[in-house]
C-alpha cells in the first residue's frame, strides 16, 4: 500500500524523469555488458587461432619428417644401386658369351635410371623440405606473437571484467531503485518496448523535430505537449516513450 500510495503522490513529469534516468542507467548496463560479452568471444577466438597455428605446425613437422624420411630412403636406394652396380659390373668379367654380357649390361643401364631417378626425387624433396622448414619457422614465430596478444587480451578482459562487474552491480541497484517509483504498468510498457527496440531505447529525446528513435516527425503541437509534461507521449510510428531534451537537466 505504501509503494502504491508514493507512486499516486508521483506527477507525470517526475514519472517521466524517473523512466529516462532508468533508460539512462538500463543503457549503460547494455553497455557494459556488450562490451564484457565481446571480449569472451575476442579471447576465444584469438585462442581458437593459437590453437590451428599449433595444429598446423604439427602437421608441418610431420611433412619435415616425411620429407626427410623420403630423402634418406633414396639416398639409400642410391647406395643400393651402386652396389648393384659395381657387383654386375664384377660378374661381367666373367661371363661365358656375349648374351650374358648385354643381359649384366641391361641391369646396368636400369639401376644408373633407378640412381637418377632418386637423385631427381631427392632434389624435389629437398626443395619441398626447405619450403616446409621455412613455413614451420614463420609458423612458429606466429604462435609466439599470437601468444603474446593473446595474453595481453585475457588480461585486458580479467581487467574490464573486474571494473564492469562492480559497476554493472551498481547500476542495477540504481535500476531497481528507479522502477520503485515507475507504477507496474508504465513500467511493464517500459520494458515491452525495450525488447523490442532493436538498440534497447524505450525512451528517447525529440531532436531536431523528430523523434530520436524512429527519426519520424513529430507535430509542433504534440512537441508543445512533450514539453509541458502533463502526460505520457508516445511517438505514433515507433511506441516509443518521448520526453523534451531538457528533462534530464
Amino acid at each position: 500500500m505504501a509503494k502504491e500510495k508514493e507512486q499516486k503522490e508521483l506527477t507525470v513529469e517526475e514519472k517521466l524523469k524517473a523512466l529516462y534516468e532508468l533508460q539512462h542507467v538500463d543503457s549503460k548496463i547494455d553497455e557494459l555488458r556488450i562490451l564484457a560479452g565481446e571480449l569472451p568471444q575476442e579471447v576465444k577466438d584469438m585462442g581458437d587461432e593459437v590453437e590451428g597455428l599449433k595444429t598446423r605446425l604439427s602437421n608441418i613437422e610431420t611433412e619435415i619428417k616425411e620429407c626427410e624420411t623420403q630423402i634418406s630412403d633414396h639416398r639409400v636406394r642410391i647406395e643400393n644401386a651402386n652396389a648393384s652396380i659395381s657387383r654386375y659390373k664384377e660378374q661381367q668379367d666373367n661371363v661365358r658369351n656375349n648374351r650374358e654380357f648385354d643381359n649384366l649390361n641391361k641391369e646396368i643401364e636400369y639401376q644408373q635410371l633407378d640412381i637418377e631417378l632418386s637423385q631427381k626425387k631427392i632434389r624435389n624433396f629437398t626443395t619441398e623440405l626447405e619450403g616446409h622448414q621455412a613455413d614451420k619457422e614463420k609458423t612458429r614465430k606466429d604462435i609466439e606473437e599470437k601468444t603474446v596478444d593473446l595474453q595481453q587480451k585475457k588480461s585486458e578482459l580479467d581487467s574490464i571484467l573486474a571494473e564492469t562487474k562492480n559497476e554493472t552491480e551498481q547500476l542495477m541497484l540504481r535500476s531497481a531503485e528507479l522502477e520503485k517509483h515507475i507504477d507496474e504498468r508504465l513500467l511493464t510498457a517500459f520494458k515491452r518496448i525495450r525488447r523490442n527496440a532493436h538498440n534497447g531505447l524505450a525512451v528517447v529525446t525529440v531532436e531536431r523535430d523528430s523523434c530520436g528513435g524512429c527519426h519520424s516527425k513529430i507535430p509542433a503541437q504534440r512537441q508543445l505537449d512533450i514539453r509541458l509534461r502533463k502526460k505520457i507521449i508516445v511517438c505514433e510510428f515507433c511506441g516509443r516513450i518521448l520526453v523534451d531534451p531538457e528533462i534530464g537537466k
